[in-house]
């Protein structure tokens, strides 16, 4: 049976409450992975739906992780700022200030984050950023830099893993520069410098945050790495290496009291019992190994990334959230089978603010693919899915739904294709259901909702077999439904 045409009823719930993983030791206990406390569920007259969902996420499992299950953008922030709050640690593991995540505080504030972890506004939160993560320092010293002065204290709070690589200035004018060699077939990266950071670290010359603490072998390193562009960009790329240096002699003095072994801090919260949730950056279509390569990222933000970049095993997490729009959007080149195009494309872009955090880039907007989104649940094993921005589709007669991928001879797929040349000729078969044409942004039960926009999610749920556990109806962190049907 065709993956996305699966039959309805095959949806099953499960709970991402704590587990036991180890005793106090770290040493695996003997029960079966699956024994779990129940998520509270019920709700009376004396528990509102707020105190509910209050206690829901006070339930979920020690270790949660929340990703991203489309082209990225999808409003994994809200849902991390929300659970951030029951959290102990946040962390994020991969990606660098390419990611933007748009976040607002109890008062309505917003905060646009892009190496921050958006658990910074949870006071009483420490924030990792591990070591598969890139940082540039300008960029992470001006975002600390905003956060204090709104009054959000980082120090003491933020620890940058001494194993992160370092991303330089220069390597945004590489990224240019490879762009411009790719002439008609540019992949439409944020010209941030991810890809050449992460080529680096993949050819082993990388450079790394703990390098700082040796002025030689950094000024050594430095050398060799822009050696190294000069040759490759001859003509079109030149660095003060002497000047570099000392600037980053003043920047370690700056980061020096937020470095430390983020992959033994973490692990120590993990030992102590300490609640840890993960944040994902950018999202698995984009994912190096099973996005639409080469139009991705250059890391891994698949739940393998997430071990890899924090040091934390598998068996650890108990919770795997999958957060994806109520339809979608893409940033950058590359094919995108459920696009829309004309005024329909400008209708949802405008309704659902569509313009890239980290680049003010236009996003591409289309329906949802469930083809795709069920290759994100395979490779990720999601327990839950958060469904965000539902309101956007308030405005539309009628809503479509990608439920199937036909090959140019008429053939069904069974899967997401990794061919880019079929994935462009597809044919997409489509499910259309009735929209609700009303506005949805004051809901905050699952009651609340029309009958239709239920039926929607409802349909999103016995595709992809997984529930659909919350929905978002808005910006702010109220504006977050739990279905407690």
């Amino acid at each position: 049976m065709p993956m996305a045409l699966q039959a309805p009823g095959t949806l099953q719930k499960r709970s991402c409450a704590p587990r036991r993983t180890s005793d106090a030791r770290g040493n695996p206990w003997k029960t079966p992975r699956r024994v779990v406390r129940a998520v509270p569920r019920a709700q009376t007259a004396e528990r509102t739906a707020a105190q509910a969902q209050e206690e829901e996420f006070e339930a979920l499992a020690q270790v949660c992780a929340v990703l991203g299950s489309q082209w990225g953008d999808e409003g994994k922030g809200k849902l991390v700022d929300v659970l951030a709050q029951k959290y102990d640690v946040v962390a994020r593991g991969q990606g660098g200030a390419n990611a933007g995540h748009t976040i607002y505080d109890s008062e309505g504030n917003q905060y646009k984050l892009h190496l921050m972890p958006s658990g910074i506004l949870n006071p009483d939160a420490q924030c990792i950023i591990g070591n598969g993560v890139v940082v540039n320092l300008p960029s992470l010293f001006d975002e600390i830099k905003g956060l204090e002065q709104r009054g959000v204290h980082c120090e003491g709070r933020v620890l940058v893993s001494d194993r992160a690589h370092l991303l330089f200035d220069f390597h945004k004018e590489v990224d240019g520069l490879r762009e411009e060699e790719l002439a008609g077939k540019k992949i439409g990266t944020t010209k941030r410098g991810i890809g050449p950071c992460y080529s680096n670290k993949a050819i082993r010359n990388g450079i790394r945050v703990g390098d700082l603490n040796h002025p030689d072998v950094f000024a050594e390193k430095l050398t060799r790495l822009v050696d190294e562009n000069r040759k490759r960009f001859a003509g079109s790329f030149d660095l003060d290496v002497e000047a570099e240096v000392v600037a980053y002699k003043q920047y370690f003095e700056q980061l020096r009291p937020y470095i430390g072994d983020s992959v033994h801090v973490i692990n120590q919260a993990f030992r102590e019992g300490k609640r840890i949730l993960v944040e994902g950056a950018n999202a698995t279509m984009l994912d190096l190994d099973f996005g639409t390569y080469p139009y991705v990222t250059s890391s891994n933000p698949s739940i393998g990334g997430v071990c890899t970049g924090l040091g934390l095993s598998p068996n650890k997490f108990g919770c795997i959230i999958g957060v994806a729009k109520a339809y979608t959007t893409r940033v950058g080149e590359g094919p995108y089978p459920t696009e829309l195009f004309g005024e329909m494309a400008e209708r949802v872009r405008e309704e659902g603010g569509e313009y890239g955090t980290t680049t003010g880039r236009p996003r591409r907007c289309g329906w949802l693919d469930v083809v795709a989104l069920n290759y994100a649940c395979t490779i990720n094993g999601f327990t839950h899915l958060n469904i965000t921005k539902l309101d956007v589709l308030s405005v539309l007669d009628e809503i479509k739904l990608g439920v199937a991928y036909k090959a140019p001879n008429g053939d069904v797929l069974s899967a997401f294709p990794s061919d880019l040349t079929l994935l462009e000729e597809v044919e997409v078969v489509y499910e259309t259901l009735p929209g609700w044409k009303s506005d949805i942004s004051k809901c905050r039960t699952w009651s609340d909702l029309p009958a239709t926009a239920q039926a929607y999610v409802r349909r999103i749920e016995e595709l992809t077999g997984v529930e659909c556990r919350w929905i978002g109806v808005g910006p702010g962190r109220e504006a977050l439904i739990t279905k407690d049907e």
